[in-house]
């Protein structure tokens, strides 16, 4: 049986209610959402100026917001979106992403002082955990913060403490507590190879020389090859032959230069650049040139403050007295995603976008930066460019030991007594490694195993000391070089504890853009914290990741579990 309902079977009182709300709606004609509000708008105004401006400078504006205020209020992300013509959504997804920002709403309160103590392994074994828990007590001020933080590419300073913006290396409670106090919180630059010392050394000859027609782009392409130069970053991609895949492309072709080394252990992109800025412009340059690019974005980790500061100064420089005609160069600033080292990941951090990896095909090199052929490459690749050029491609090639040829920069952390970047023959051990460049072990230390490529590059035992170091050696033993960060440990240390270290890591920065690497490390981890593996159940984990993830971290984060599963299996039952 059915029955109508009419109109007057319905209560007044909601009629009533309907009309009013409509009336309501009609009489104040507010959209639906948060409205911007003047004060708010003049204040994003003030700090990134008038519209209107482009959707990739999206992060850059963030950051403007971020420093000024110390974090990121809501109201101010409303005025941004209406000023940027972007969905309130877009913007909250974006600032959400990044963990140097911190999104506030309505009138929470914001601690007035951040201090961020690093917690990567190196840092660990200096001390991390203890200084942690002490700073809170000794600062003893609600307006100071004291969080732990992912690795900050300080290894070779470990214990580091970052107090908002000012690293402090080999960080005690003492040393922590006077830098808040004397509100120290901007890195002063280093010392460095000003222009000035940068050009009277033949700085930016060969790049002069190539827009004379003095030098031969196809020389520079020949000498690329026949070094056997590849790609630093990690991938190892032979660099005179990405030069070649992109020159190819349709124009205009682009340029992302990656200074976002996140890997646990590795500092050398940072050293250098500290040491030596011009070396790597003028690399980058004579790249541009000889690929035909049309425009260059230099992605730099947000944890380089100085190193910004510097190549600031650096570019102001080189734009004042050019060799030649620049290509339109842009130094974009990361916000602390280890994923945005991932090539693609970086590209879609340039767009002002969340940093989360793309699928392949395309690649970069065909599809890359804003949709157009992108030549992609790591900051120590470009700084070896000049000398290659000048000194010959045998000068590179000929170093080499154990049958390998070409120059590592080991960036060397751990249980070692000079810790740093080591510029080493490639193919050298790690017992070579050590002894020869390092000083040898620390006093009353003695080797008992060794990351040799960071994070995602597996740990070995003492008695696996005689294994080249280089691209290619370390795949049989489930290990990889990567970027060539070495972290030594000694008797006093865990392989399994490492191990877990590493996985932590891994689950905190994984994008979580694909299930198998955001649910994978995280039970990993939980299951790595029991007193006997469940080796089977961690081997299923392992496996799904490896197979099923998108990018390397989720592919590479198994890693140093199957490494303690195989080498080191008396730590685990």
């Amino acid at each position: 049986m059915t029955h109508s309902v009419s109109n007057s079977s319905i209560p007044n009182v909601v009629v009533a209610s309907v009309d009013q709300m409509r009336e309501a709606i009609r009489r104040k004609g507010h959209l639906k959402g948060r409205q911007v509000d003047a004060l708010s708008l003049q204040e994003v105004r003030a700090l990134i100026g008038e519209a209107p401006h482009r959707r990739d400078v999206l992060i850059e504006h963030l950051h403007k917001l971020n420093d000024t205020y110390r974090c990121l209020h809501d109201r101010h992300l409303v005025a941004l979106a209406n000023e940027m013509k972007l969905p309130m959504a877009e913007v909250f997804e974006v600032a959400t992403f990044y963990h140097h920002f911190e999104v506030v709403r309505g009138d929470e309160a914001v601690p007035g002082l951040t201090v961020r103590v690093c917690e990567g392994l190196s840092c660990e074994l200096a001390g991390a955990k203890q200084l942690i828990d002490k700073l809170p007590a000794l600062l003893g001020s609600p307006d100071v913060r004291v969080i732990a933080a992912p690795c900050v590419g300080r290894c070779e300073q470990a214990p580091v403490a970052v107090v908002h913006q000012n690293p402090v290396p080999h960080a005690t409670p003492e040393l922590v507590a006077a830098t808040v106090s004397a509100k120290q919180t901007h890195q002063a630059m280093t010392e460095h190879v000003d222009f000035e010392a940068y050009v009277a050394d033949g700085g930016y000859r060969l790049l002069a020389d190539l827009h004379t027609g003095k030098a031969d782009a196809e020389q520079v392409l020949n000498a690329m090859e026949d070094s056997g130069l590849r790609g630093l970053g990690g991938a190892g991609f032979p660099a005179g032959r990405k030069w070649r895949i992109v020159r190819e492309q349709p124009a205009p072709r682009l340029m992302a230069v990656n200074i976002d080394e996140g890997e646990p252990g590795t500092f050398k992109d940072r050293t250098y650049l500290e040491r030596d800025p011009h070396r790597f412009l003028e690399g980058m340059l004579v790249a541009a040139h000889v690929v035909g690019i049309d425009a260059i974005y230099i992605y730099l980790r947000d944890e380089y403050h100085g190193c910004r500061a510097l190549l600031t100064q650096a570019l102001a420089h080189l734009r004042a007295n050019p060799p030649c005609p620049l290509p339109h160069i842009e130094l974009r600033r990361g916000a602390g995603a280890y994923i945005c080292g991932e090539e693609s990941a970086m590209i879609e951090s340039i767009e002002g976008k969340r940093g989360e990896p793309r699928m392949r095909p395309p690649y970069i090199a065909q599809v890359g930066l804003f949709g157009r052929p992108t030549l992609e490459h790591n900051f120590e690749t470009l700084y070896w460019v000049r000398d290659i050029v000048q000194k010959g491609a045998d000068w590179f090639s000929g170093f080499g030991r154990h049958g390998r040829k070409g120059l590592r920069s080991f960036s060397v952390s751990g249980r070692v007594k000079q810790p740093g970047v080591k510029l080493a023959p490639a193919g050298i051990t790690i017992q070579e490694l050590i002894d020869e460049y390092c000083g040898g072990m620390l006093y009353g230390h003695a080797l008992y195993a060794y990351l040799p490529g960071g994070a995602s590059g597996g740990i070995l035992p003492a008695r696996m000391n005689d294994i080249p170091l280089d691209f290619d050696t370390l795949q049989p033993y489930g290990c990889f070089i990567g970027s060539a960060a070495v972290i030594v440990l000694s008797q006093y240390d865990s392989a399994r504890d490492a191990a877990l270290n590493m996985m932590n890591f891994f689950a905190h920065e994984s994008c979580g853009q694909c299930t198998p690497c955001r649910v994978g490390t995280a039970k990993a981890a939980q299951l790595m914290q029991a007193k006997v593996w469940d080796n089977a159940t961690l081997e299923d984990l392992n496996q799904v990741m490896t197979d099923a993830s998108i990018c390397g971290l989720g592919q590479a984060a198994p890693n140093p579990v199957r490494c303690v599963q195989q080498y080191f299996p008396e730590e685990i039952v």
